[in-house]
């Protein structure tokens, strides 16, 4: 396959500054840099790495001109990106930039006091705003930027040359280290190239932390149109409407979960957001619910369901959503997440591992498809040959739909199944019925008890009766798939990446006395 150049990730940078050099390619508070200013200091700060020798930089910074500055640097210097958290445990992100092999860490100021475990032997380029380099009050030497060494431009890349590895949670609680390439990403934009009409006059949200996969749709997507890429603060779900159309956002971007939190503050409001273009969400379970009041809310907006896990390079299907035709093939009031891209081919495995026709664990093998990880030994399980491809075993079970079966609705995960009495319960049917049953949302877990696993229901919204609730179960769900318990919670509890934290809502029912 041939590996299309100009969207390689520097490259994407570089259309984006010949579309609009003048114009603002990143703001953050009343920060805000344009294109030439960010390419001018990639470029100095790549010279400091390419004199280093950088072939692995670790970029530990809070979101901001400075991290960004210091992603676009990496990719001109050839080298691979690997984002740290700042609030992440020092000893986790030491471990990840052990395991990725970083050789040369970018950090701001704030993030001195984790850099001090996570630096080791490692060069350190320590850069302020205004893209200095000063460290004198450290105890130790940091790297200093030579405007003479500076690049005159980009180094060249290979489709085979790692662009990012992102880590994701390891089920042995140790992270996984995932390798993407220049080629995948390549592959990728230039299918989303052609789906989508971003623009300079676009403005993009930044609502995802740089170790989440979703933040390089964001970032390139917007760079490589030339488009203003803005950072989301906290305090700006407040009033989301309001900070919306201040700053002219046109494409939003987020997981479900912030969905709701704009509900609670009231920025659901029939046409409260009607500058919005686009509307993505990513990372878990979309409802149909939750898309029509956001329709509501932004009515000019064409909203989309993306899939995909990391090892298929950020998003690997897409659904847009019909007012008039979605909610009817939707299963368990759940948005599908529509076709795998072009290029790539899926098999459903059926409970025993045999290829099945309309229903199983998905698997998926083309052009996004990670090499591997960086420990191969986590790749156990994970991948499949099959007829000479390699495919990736996403955990994820879906059924065909549509004509031909050309979309994909998403069922759960393998290992959300609920065994209750001999009976596999799946969590998001009882979820789908307790909404239609007077609940805001809701979401089921299983609970160990001296006489099995029993199911327990965490609700928000207004309280329904429980005698209420159990009736109207009764009529959509079988006995074994109605819940023990019903607690009312404001909120559910969010995951770093703002994704329904599942295990923490299995602890909380584990520790319940009273089942």
């Amino acid at each position: 396959m041939e590996f299309p150049t100009e969207n390689t990730l520097p490259a994407r940078f570089l259309r984006g500054l010949a579309a609009s050099p003048e114009g603002t390619a990143v703001r953050h508070g009343d920060d805000a840099r344009t294109y030439r200013q960010l390419h001018e200091q990639a470029l100095l700060w790549a010279g400091t790495l390419v004199a280093e020798r950088a072939r692995t930089v670790g970029v530990l910074a809070r979101k901001g001109p400075g991290a960004y500055t210091a992603i676009l640097a990496a990719l001109y210097a050839g080298a691979t990106v690997v984002p740290l958290r700042p609030d992440f445990p020092a000893a986790r992100l030491a471990q990840m930039a052990d395991a990725a092999g970083v050789d040369v860490v970018i950090a701001d100021r704030e993030s001195v006091p984790t850099l001090a475990e996570v630096r080791r032997d490692r060069a350190v380029l320590l850069v302020g705003p205004d893209g200095t380099a000063r460290a004198d009050d450290l105890p130790y030497a940091t790297l200093k930027v030579d405007p003479a060494a500076a690049l005159a431009e980009p180094r060249a890349v290979a489709a085979d040359d790692l662009a990012y590895v992102l880590f994701t949670s390891g089920s042995t609680g140790r992270p996984k280290g995932v390798r993407l390439t220049h080629g995948a990403f390549a592959h990728y934009f230039s299918l989303l190239d052609a789906r989508y009409d971003f623009g300079p006059a676009d403005v993009f949200s930044q609502v995802f932390d740089l170790n989440f996969d979703c933040s390089v749709f964001d970032l390139f997507c917007a760079w490589g149109a030339g488009a203003e890429f803005l950072t989301l603060p906290p305090h700006a779900f407040r009033a989301l409407p309001e900070f919306l159309a201040d700053h002219g956002v046109t494409v939003w971007f987020s997981t479900p979960s912030a969905i709701d939190l704009v509900r609670r503050t009231g920025g659901l409001a029939p046409g409260a957001m009607p500058g919005l273009r686009w509307s993505f969400f990513a990372g878990e379970a979309l409802t149909c619910r939750d898309v029509e009041d956001w329709r509501r809310a932004a009515p000019a907006a064409t909203v989309e369901n993306l899939y995909g896990p990391t090892e298929l390079t950020v998003t690997i299907a897409a659904y847009r959503w019909s007012d008039d035709t979605t909610a009817a093939v939707a299963v368990n009031g759940v948005v599908p997440i529509g076709a795998v891209h072009a290029g790539h081919e899926v098999l459903l495995l059926d409970a025993d591992g045999e290829p099945a026709t309309d229903e199983g664990e998905l698997c998926i093998a083309g052009p996004q498809l990670t090499p591997g990880y960086l420990d191969p030994a986590d790749a156990t399980g994970r991948f499949l040959e099959r007829a000479g491809r390699r495919y990736y075993r996403t955990g994820d079970r879906a059924r065909r739909i549509g004509p031909c079966g050309a979309d994909l609705a998403y069922l759960g995960r393998l290992d959300s199944q609920i065994q209750v009495q001999g009976w596999r319960i799946e969590p998001a049917e009882a979820e789908h019925a307790l909404r239609a049953c007077g609940v805001r949302d809701a979401v089921v877990v299983g609970a160990p008890t001296p006489a099995g696993t029993v199911l327990v229901a965490f609700c928000t919204g207004e309280p329904v009766p429980t005698v209420e609730l159990v009736r109207g179960l009764r009529e959509l769900l079988p006995a074994g798939a109605i819940p023990r318990r019903f607690l009312y919670v404001e909120e559910f509890p969010l995951s770093p990446n703002r994704k329904v934290d599942r295990g923490a809502l299995t602890a909380t029912a584990a520790a319940l006395t009273d089942l």
